[in-house]
C-alpha cells in the first residue's frame, strides 16, 4: 500500500497515485478508530479533487458510528474554529493548501482543535490504514450540513475596532477565489475602498499555483497596488491560512517582518507574555519581544509542532516566516484572516503606512528570504554543508534542520515538511552585502554536492 501522502503533521500528495477518494475513505475510518469520536467537522477547500475526497471522508466517519457536521467549501481555518464553536469532537479539511495542482490532503485535528501530527497520532492513523485495522461499529453515524458563517466573521471582528479606523484603500488577491467569501463578508463592516483580483473560486487554478511565496505569484497583486495607487496589497494561499502583505509602492514584506510586527502590536497590550516562533529567521523577532516585555520561544517548524507548544506554553501569538500566524483566542490555531485585520488596525492607530512600520527593522536585520533547492539527498547535503561551515565555529541547534549562528550572520538549512525541497534562509545583523555573499556561498557547496 503506498502511504507516501503521511507527512510529518498532515497528510498530503498526488491524486490519486497518492491519496485517492478509496484511501481517504480508510484514513478517515483509521481515524474514528483512533480518536474514537462522536461527532467530527468536515470541510474542504476549491480544488476540483476534493468534493470527492471530502465525500468518502464523511462517508467513512459515518461508516464508523461517528456524526459528522459537513461545512462545504471553506478555509482551513473555518474547520478549527468549528470545531471549537460547535464542541465537536475533531475536524478534518480536505486541502494540500499550496501545493500545485493535482495535489491535495487531509488536516487533521481533534477536540479543542488541537492538531494530529506525527507526535500525537498520526503515525497511529497511519498504521491502522496499513494494517487495514478499523473498530467496526454496529450503529451508523449521522450526517448533516450546518454552518453559520455569521458566528465565525463575528469572532474575527473580536479582535479590532474599527470605528477608530481611517480610510484605506486594498488590493485583495484571493489567488484562485478560496478566501473570496470571507473577504466580502468582512469588507461589510469596514471602512474600507476594496480592489479585487481572482476572487470568484476556480479549482483549475487559472491564476497559478496558490502559493504566494513563490515571487512569480507576487506580480499581479504588486501591479494591482502600483496602479491602485492602494495604501497596501494582501494574498493568501490556497486554504487561506496564511495571508501575505504588500507595500504602497508593490514590494512584497517578508512574512518574518510581519511576526514581529504582530508580536510587538500584541506585547503592547499584553505585556510579559510568551511569543512562539520558527528557527527559520529568529534575531528580529527576539530582538523586538524582549525589548517589548515579552519572552520569546522558539518551536519547530510547522502547524502542528506550533500549535503544540503554543498550548503548551500558553503563549497569546506565534509566528512562522511562511505568514502562518496563531492565536491563543483563535484556538492556539493558525489565521489568514486575523492577521490583516490587526495590521491595518495598526495602519490606523499608528498613522504610519507599512513601510514605514517594517522599514526599519528590514534594514536592522536583512534576509534572503526562504530559497529553496532540489538535491538527491536531503539529510546528506545538510550534513555537508554544516561540515562546511563548522570550521568557522558556530553556535548550532538542530531543532529544526540545523541552524548556524555566527557573530553577524546566521543560518537555517532544513528539509521541508511537505515538499522534496531543501529550504535555506540566511540573516545578518545589518549587512546586505554579507547575506548575499554567504547565499551565493551555500548555493555553491549545494551546487558542488
Amino acid at each position: 500500500m503506498n502511504l507516501t501522502c503521511f507527512k510529518a503533521y498532515d497528510i498530503r500528495g498526488k491524486v490519486p497515485e497518492q491519496l485517492s477518494e478509496s484511501l481517504s475513505y480508510d484514513i478517515a475510518r483509521a481515524y474514528a478508530s483512533e480518536l474514537m469520536p462522536t461527532t467530527v467537522i468536515v470541510g474542504y477547500d476549491i480544488r476540483t479533487e476534493s468534493p470527492g475526497i471530502a465525500k468518502s471522508v464523511r462517508q467513512g466517519l459515518v461508516d464508523s458510528g461517528v456524526n459528522v457536521i459537513d461545512i462545504g467549501l471553506c478555509g482551513t481555518e473555518e474547520v478549527y474554529f468549528a470545531t471549537s464553536h460547535y464542541g465537536a469532537d475533531g475536524g478534518i479539511m480536505v486541502t494540500a493548501s499550496h501545493n500545485p495542482k493535482g495535489y491535495n490532503g487531509l488536516k487533521l485535528v481533534r477536540e479543542n482543535s488541537k492538531p494530529v501530527s506525527g507526535d500525537t497520532g498520526l503515525r497511529a492513523i497511519e498504521e491502522r490504514v496499513a494494517s487495514n485495522r478499523f473498530e467496526e461499529s454496529e450503529l451508523k453515524g449521522t450526517e448533516i450540513k450546518q454552518y453559520d458563517k455569521s458566528e465565525y466573521i463575528e469572532h474575527l471582528m473580536s479582535y479590532i475596532h474599527p470605528e477608530t479606523w481611517a480610510p484605506m484603500k486594498v488590493v485583495f488577491n484571493a489567488g484562485n477565489g478560496s478566501a473570496g467569501h470571507v473577504i466580502q463578508e468582512i469588507l461589510q463592516n469596514l471602512p474600507i475602498e476594496p480592489v479585487y483580483l481572482h476572487l470568484q473560486p476556480d479549482g483549475e487554478f487559472p491564476n497559478g499555483v496558490p502559493n504566494p511565496l513563490l515571487p512569480e505569484n507576487r506580480q499581479s497583486t504588486a501591479d494591482a497596488v502600483v496602479r491602485e495607487r492602494a495604501d497596501l496589497g494582501i494574498a493568501w494561499d490556497g486554504d487561506f491560512d496564511r495571508c501575505f502583505f504588500f507595500d504602497s509602492e508593490g514590494y512584497f514584506v517578508e512574512g518574518y517582518y510581519v511576526v514581529g510586527l504582530l508580536a510587538e502590536a500584541i506585547l503592547g497590550d499584553n505585556p510579559g507574555e510568551k511569543i512562539i516562533h520558527d528557527p527559520r529567521l529568529t534575531w528580529n523577532t527576539i530582538d523586538i519581544v524582549q525589548k517589548a516585555g515579552g519572552k520569546a520561544i522558539v518551536s519547530k517548524t510547522g502547524h502542528a509542532f506550533l500549535k503544540e507548544r503554543m498550548r503548551f506554553e500558553d503563549a497569546i501569538y506565534g509566528g512562522e516566516m511562511s505568514a502562518h500566524h496563531y492565536f491563543k483566542q483563535f484556538f492556539y490555531c493558525d489565521s489568514g484572516m486575523i492577521p490583516w485585520l490587526l495590521v491595518l488596525e495598526l495602519l490606523s492607530k499608528t498613522g504610519k503606512s507599512l513601510t514605514e512600520l517594517v522599514r526599519e527593522r528590514i534594514h536592522e536585520f536583512p534576509c534572503s528570504g526562504e530559497v529553496n533547492f532540489r538535491v538527491d539527498d536531503i539529510p546528506l547535503t545538510i550534513q555537508k554543508v554544516g561540515d562546511v561551515l563548522a570550521c568557522e565555529n558556530p553556535k548550532v541547534t538542530t531543532i529544526d534542520g540545523i541552524s548556524m549562528e555566527f557573530e553577524n550572520w546566521r543560518i537555517n538549512i532544513r528539509s521541508s515538511n511537505t515538499e522534496p525541497l531543501l529550504r535555506v534562509n540566511i540573516e545578518s545583523r545589518g549587512d546586505v552585502a554579507l547575506v548575499n555573499e554567504k547565499l551565493q556561498f551555500v548555493s555553491d557547496v549545494i551546487q558542488g554536492l
